[in-house]
């Protein structure tokens, strides 16, 4: 048995990425729901403490890979960011700023309504500021959507991301200081982390097109050489502890105002990114226990509400302003749902840093798991009201 064990063990993670991949195809075509929401269920039910096919997700390579992947997402992300749209358009960032600052305030009071210490509420509140990047960017790619209510939710997106970061990252420092009172180490894992994050990816962004211009290859070689770019760059932020979410963005926005193109067929980096998508989210679902996610479940839902109210709210109520009917700002608020993904790796990162606090946010583990699966359903929800996506479609 132990050598059967022995042989077993190393092919759990390959098979559990191979199944998770089938059931997306399968339940996209069945269902006309998005296949990462299947990616999820299958990562969930084959963890340790449910099926117990996988191993505990604790080793480095997996959450390595799991980076990977959101380094690419990011990349992307960022990339598609149009900073002369947001200054030309500045009501656009008054809309983020207020549906994350009420997002913030109504979690953080929910959370301490609940008895949970206040720093937990804190770093809570922080994470439920933001939209999950993968989520909203393999959707949309998905569903080849486009429209005000994309690039609205794309933009947000990122400044969600950027914001949340921030928050949890000064938050991970004040607990810092209040256990050890070294205020050097907390500015460092606060402020002067995301600083240094922000230089290293606009470093490559300035570096890795002035190669490509170089050698004169801006078409499909750019493909390679950027997924390259952000592998290189998610390794040195994780052998330097710093934030591969900020580096990633910063990349994708410095390299799209190096005014180098992608063309459409470049979009996910190709079988790569989709190879890395099933693995991000088969590792993400892998992390929750049923038993905390049961456990947790009546505050989920209250945050999962609360989240859905304070986002559609506080884009909606700029809406006008911003140039959009109150309708697609309802729906730009909606396409803001998802929050899996990020919230699960950010948490990781702290739990790897030695941040301890965070096992506690593990008792919340069900409002990543309600938006593991509906936050996609309702992000293409959404772009279909909206008409920038076709109707659901699968086989009868």
């Amino acid at each position: 048995m132990p050598d059967l064990l022995a042989i077993l063990t190393p092919l759990a993670w390959p098979v559990a990425i191979t199944l998770a991949w089938l059931a997306g195809e399968f339940g996209q075509r069945w269902t006309g729901l998005p296949r990462i929401s299947f990616y999820g269920l299958v990562g969930f039910l084959l963890a340790a403490p449910q099926l117990g096919a996988l191993p505990p997700p604790d080793a480095g390579a997996v959450l390595l890979l799991a980076d990977l992947a959101f380094g690419l997402i990011l990349f992307e992300l960022g990339y598609r960011i149009n900073l002369r749209w947001l200054r030309t358009n500045p009501w656009i960032g008054v809309a983020g700023l207020a549906e994350a600052g009420l997002t913030f305030i109504a979690v953080w009071l929910i959370a301490i309504a609940f008895a949970t210490p206040a720093i937990d509420a804190l770093m809570l509140a922080s994470l439920a500021m933001a939209t999950s990047p993968a989520t909203v960017v393999r959707v949309i790619n998905e569903q080849r959507s486009s429209g005000q209510v994309t690039e609205r939710a794309l933009h947000l997106c990122a400044l969600n991301c950027v914001l949340a970061v921030f928050a949890f990252n000064a938050s991970v420092g004040l607990w810092i200081f209040r256990t050890s009172e070294d205020i050097g180490d907390a500015l460092w894992n606060s402020l002067v982390l995301l600083g240094v994050s922000a230089f290293t990816g606009a470093v490559f962004g300035i570096v890795v097109p002035g190669v490509l211009h170089l050698l004169g290859k801006l078409t499909q070689d750019a493909t390679v050489a950027y997924a390259l770019a952000v592998i290189l760059l998610v390794a040195i932020a994780h052998a330097l502890g710093l934030s591969p979410v900020v580096a990633a963005l910063a990349f994708g926005l410095s390299a799209r105002h190096r005014r180098v193109a992608f063309s459409q067929a470049q979009r996910n980096f190709g079988a790569l990114g989709a190879l890395l998508t099933v693995v991000l989210f088969v590792f993400a679902a892998s992390t929750l226990d049923w038993r905390k996610v049961w456990a947790g479940g009546a505050l989920a839902l209250a945050l999962v509400l609360a989240r859905l109210l304070t986002k559609t709210a506080g884009v909606t109520a700029f809406a006008r302003l911003s140039g959009t009917s109150w309708r697609k700002g309802a729906l730009t608020g909606l396409a803001l749902a998802p929050l899996s993904v990020f919230a699960i790796l950010m948490i990781e990162h702290a739990r790897h840093a030695g941040v301890q606090v965070v096992e506690d946010l593990r008792a919340v583990a069900a409002v990543t798991m309600l938006l593991e699966v509906f936050g996609p359903l309702i992000l293409q929800r959404a772009l279909v009201w909206a008409h920038e996506a076709p109707e659901l479609r699968h086989a009868p």
